[in-house]
């Protein structure tokens, strides 16, 4: 997505602009924990949920899976991944994550990373059961979504409210016990489960993800542009604000 107005784009795409290309609450640690419960192997058949810039995407590809498919409802994000990363049975489509016109039971795996926190809870739910109904009996469903830890009701309409400001997104996360039972109610065993602190934004965090010499570039696309980092540092405010009641997570569950 191109960003021509930043104080009204999303967070994630002044960051894509930036230059940084781990985008989830987990960071790349979490990430890559996610693709190893999952196990990937070449006889598996793959979907993904919204690979944004396709770095998950590149993590799971370089397992040599039987195929992928990326769906993805932002056209330019579909655009630019078909530019980006091309192959053999790899496919990126524009669509609804609640929707893919897949045939039923034809997938292994299927994951999506930082997208069911975006939607309501009931909209959450119609993913997760088009998931169960594109996956074979036995296949896993992964997600990596942001957390709630040791909240009351106020708290978590308060901390919903602040990010909707900040990132310009309806964000609902979830307690853990709250995700495993949107999963459950779906017809899903949990396998597995991650988590890890949500410092998507903290310095330490975006050298371990980007690398020194990218982390310097963001940093520098960051001081250069006042727009982007007055938007920028409004989000550290708010993820430090409600540090203690924010994580990430990581959930492995098998169709059953």
């Amino acid at each position: 997505m191109e960003v021509t107005d930043f104080s009204r784009a999303q967070g994630h795409w002044i960051l894509a602009k930036m230059g940084k290309r781990v985008l989830r609450p987990g960071g790349k640690e979490l990430t890559q924990k996610l693709v190893s419960g999952l196990d990937v192997n070449h006889k598996d058949d793959i979907v993904e949920f919204a690979p944004g810039l396709g770095y998950t995407a590149s993590l799971t590809l370089a397992k040599l899976p039987h195929s992928y498919v990326g769906v993805d409802a932002d056209e330019d994000a579909v655009r630019l991944l078909k530019q980006k990363i091309k192959g053999n049975n790899i496919q990126f489509i524009l669509g609804q994550a609640s929707e893919t016109h897949l045939d039923n039971d034809s997938k292994d795996k299927v994951y999506g990373e930082a997208m069911l926190t975006m939607h309501a809870d009931h909209r959450k739910s119609e993913i997760i059961r088009e998931s169960h109904r594109i996956l074979k009996k036995g296949g896993l469903y992964a997600i990596h979504e942001l957390g709630l830890v040791d909240v009351n009701e106020e708290q978590k309409e308060q901390i919903q409210r602040d990010l909707a400001i900040c990132i310009k997104v309806n964000a609902r996360p979830l307690t853990e016990n709250e995700w495993k039972e949107l999963l459950e109610k779906e017809g899903f065993k949990i396998k597995q489960v991650y988590t890890n602190a949500m410092h998507l934004l903290e310095s330490k965090r975006i050298f371990d993800d980007e690398g020194f010499w990218r982390a310097m570039k963001i940093t520098f696309n960051i001081l250069r542009n006042k727009a982007a980092r007055t938007r920028i540092n409004e989000m550290k405010r708010v993820f430090k604000k409600h540090d203690k009641h924010m994580n990430s997570i990581a959930i492995i569950a098998e169709k059953i």
